[in-house]
């Protein structure tokens, strides 16, 4: 029987997902890569009823997200507007919601600033969203105005995002914003304050980010605070967190997150003004990685 014609339990797809989510929580997005093209290969592009579509957009949208921060921008987008399309066929308005605002932050990663914005606005709907879910939007557009260096416009979002996820979680909340949490919150506070050359008050933020426990995901706080310290010239927290974070950076599984480590120890070693033994350190993390 050919995969168009198959069509799987809608929860054997949603265990198929499950799985992936865990192996990228636990590992990262590039140990999660193999599973991810295995569960393409295996499951149908499209669902025979409206349980089987959503399940797969679930799929589909964690696929995309591993695609992403693994490094595969391309086939991440392609993944995005394949999930949103069976959100949207099966009603599944959740899971489309999802898609829009990882799709938002793939489009900032890429540089365009203003429709990463947009697409996050499109989020909103007649109803208030519950406050995790709206936290989430305020976070991305906050992103989007400090990429568009709207310095009063992206503090103003973050602190909204801050305010609105303090309201607290609700019956209405969807299953995926398990993830939505204070050092998630705390993590992109820190981020938008030092796109914005706020290192002061970023680093304090970034730090309690990067040390909390949480998926694998998070150690790009941890490449965020690296930067962070080096645009203060903080050299010596600068040559800790390297010291602390080299010998395991070679087991980061996330292409953001290695890639801002390259960036940042790539200008240590070569800055004007970094001391000697900062750019030893930046050359023993570009080793590493």
């Amino acid at each position: 029987m050919s995969r168009s014609t198959w069509h799987p339990a809608p929860h054997e797809v949603l265990r198929t997902t499950g799985r992936l989510i865990a192996v990228d929580a636990a590992e990262g997005a590039t140990a999660a890569l193999p599973a991810a093209r295995a569960a393409v290969r295996r499951m149908p592009r499209y669902g025979g009823g409206s349980d089987l579509a959503a399940a797969l957009a679930e799929l589909y949208e964690v696929v995309g997200w591993i695609l992403f921060d693994a490094g595969r921008h391309r086939p991440a987008r392609s993944f995005n507007a394949h999930a949103y399309d069976l959100a949207r066929r099966s009603g599944d308005r959740w899971t489309g919601r999802l898609v829009l605002l990882n799709h938002s932050m793939l489009l900032a990663h890429l540089g365009r600033p203003r429709a990463a914005f947009e697409t996050a606005g499109r989020v909103r709907g007649p109803r208030p969203l519950p406050a995790r879910v709206d936290s989430l939007v305020l976070v991305r557009q906050a992103h989007a105005a400090a990429l568009r260096r709207g310095d009063r416009e992206a503090r103003t979002l973050i602190s909204r995002a801050r305010s609105r996820f303090l309201d607290g979680g609700s019956r209405h909340d969807p299953a995926w914003a398990w993830w939505v949490d204070e050092p998630e919150l705390i993590g992109h506070h820190g981020w938008v304050l030092a796109r914005l050359g706020a290192y002061d008050r970023a680093i304090p933020l970034l730090h309690r980010a990067a040390t909390a426990p949480g998926p694998s995901y998070r150690h790009l706080f941890t490449a965020q605070l690296l930067a962070a310290l080096a645009g203060a010239g903080a050299w010596r927290d600068a040559e800790a967190l390297i010291t602390a974070t080299a010998p395991g950076a070679g087991r980061i599984s996330s292409a953001r997150t290695t890639a801002q480590l390259r960036r940042t120890a790539a200008h240590l070693r070569t800055g004007p003004r970094v001391p000697a033994a900062l750019r030893d350190a930046a050359v023993f993390l570009l080793e590493s990685l």
